[in-house]
């Protein structure tokens, strides 16, 4: 074999070490992934926290297309719960954002929502010559009185882990899902078909703010009895099915797998033989977590998740024999109680968390934890591919929206629940919304200025 004098040798190694730093450069640089960025796990990143970023009303895709009047309407019922409110209380008093900062809020003092508020009631009952002049001054109100602020979620890469030079992973999309107000029909007493109590709110249910006692807390609550000068856990749904409550003058009583979707749903119209009609909504929960039964019913191997929607879980749950039915209801732990609103306008929705009627196609349902109810938000949810052909499918929904109600199921700052109304047409859109889109609050501008800058991604 020949051998390579000293010259050759420095050629080489000179040659080797350009090569390899002009690829560490492309890795680096972005022009090339690394080999090994697809070994990368979750567990190779932080927990998920809050990520911010300031945009232009320009970057809201559709938004030029929106008209912003229902909205408006809207956000001027939720700005008559501000207005009850002391000006300087906590817009959000259940705020918690996972970041120990005080300086970090996006719900602010109730003080920030009154000017807007206030110019949004003058704004609707001026007088316009014609549908564009009015749209565009309505448009200029939110572009005058709000800043967007994407919201997404961040996972910083663990220091001395695989991904330690890794960016950030963002994941600026969450899940969005809809709701309705059901037609049920009712009874005044018990019957075969309608064995199931629409139950009040019990004398002996405590509800508990922990963010009262643990700032770290915001934003959870639970829920018991005391017994012997201790709180307890309230009973579960199977524990409060199995006695018969005499003395809690029911509501009404439905069909059991009709008041299981009024839980659900959190509020309903109940249509008696009589012809009354009663409008229920949610009182309170007994403080055991919301399980979906959807979820039981894939890994049981019931049903393959691609075939899982309200339908097809009603459907399955009428079929199923009186005894498997209840087992699966019986799953989610979680009851509601309901209260009569027939104080609330038949012409309006029921009343979301804030105590504002609700809007189909305007109020979403947020994690109070994140989301100050009353906050203009606008959503972008992706198309959704339904075997229904419903509205759903054929584009996506960019509107603004506002933040009015919460969920047991609705967790994250990212994810919603849109009110859509009541009735067959409604149920039907909520009942195959499922899909994934973005979110971003409209926040007062005097609030959006006080955002530390440290939390802001790109900011200069």
């Amino acid at each position: 074999m020949k051998a390579f004098s000293g010259m050759q040798l420095r050629l080489f190694f000179t040659g080797a070490v350009l090569v390899t730093a002009i690829a560490a450069a492309l890795v680096f640089s972005g022009v090339l992934p690394p080999y090994y960025e697809r070994e990368f796990s979750d567990s190779d990143f932080g927990p998920p926290a809050l990520d911010l970023k300031i945009v232009r009303f320009d970057d809201l895709s559709g938004w030029l297309q929106d008209d912003p009047g229902p909205a408006l309407e809207t956000f001027v019922r939720s700005c008559a719960r501000f207005e009850e409110m002391e000006p300087e209380a906590p817009a959000n008093p259940l705020e918690n954002l996972g970041i120990n900062d005080p300086a970090l809020t996006l719900s602010g003092a109730v003080v920030d929502w009154l000017r807007p508020c206030a110019e949004a009631r003058a704004l609707l009952v001026s007088a316009y010559s014609d549908p564009g002049g009015r749209r565009g001054a309505l448009r200029a109100f939110f572009e005058f009185h709000f800043t967007p602020v994407e919201i997404a979620v961040v996972r910083e890469p663990l220091p001395g882990g695989k991904a330690r030079r890794a960016p950030p992973r963002i994941e600026d999309t969450g899940t969005f899902t809809g709701y309705f107000e059901p037609v049920y029909q009712a009874s005044h007493v018990r019957t075969i078909n309608h064995s199931a109590p629409v139950l009040p709110r019990p004398d002996d249910l405590v509800e508990v703010d922990l963010g009262q006692f643990r700032d770290a807390l915001k934003g959870e609550r639970i829920a018991g009895r005391v017994e012997g000068g201790r709180l307890v856990p309230y009973d579960a749904r199977d524990a409060i099915e199995a006695v018969d409550r005499p003395g809690d003058a029911p509501l009404a009583w439905l069909d059991p797998n009709d008041l299981f979707f009024l839980q659900i749903q959190g509020s309903g119209r109940l249509v008696f033989d009589d012809g009354e009609i009663m409008r229920v909504g949610y009182a309170a929960q007994n403080g055991h977590p919301y399980t979906a039964v959807g979820r039981v019913m894939v890994e049981r191997g019931i049903m393959p998740l691609e075939e899982i929607t309200m339908q097809s879980i009603r459907s399955w749950l009428d079929e199923a024999i009186s005894k498997e039915a209840r087992a699966l209801r019986e799953e989610n732990a979680s009851y509601v109680f309901f209260r009569s609103l027939d104080d609330v306008d038949p012409a309006l929705g029921p009343l979301g968390a804030q105590g504002a009627p609700l809007t189909p196609g305007r109020s979403l349902a947020v994690d109070r934890r994140y989301h100050a109810l009353g906050a203009p938000v606008w959503v972008n949810i992706e198309p959704m591919v339904s075997e229904e052909e419903t509205i759903l499918s054929s584009k996506p929904i960019r509107r603004l929206m506002i933040a009015q109600d919460t969920g047991g199921a609705i967790k994250g700052p990212v994810r919603g629940d849109v009110f859509w109304g009541a009735g067959d047409e409604a149920a039907a859109i909520a009942g195959a919304m499922n899909a994934k889109g973005r979110m971003t609050v409209l926040l007062p501008r005097r609030l959006a200025e006080r955002i530390p800058r440290k939390y802001l991604r790109d900011a200069q």
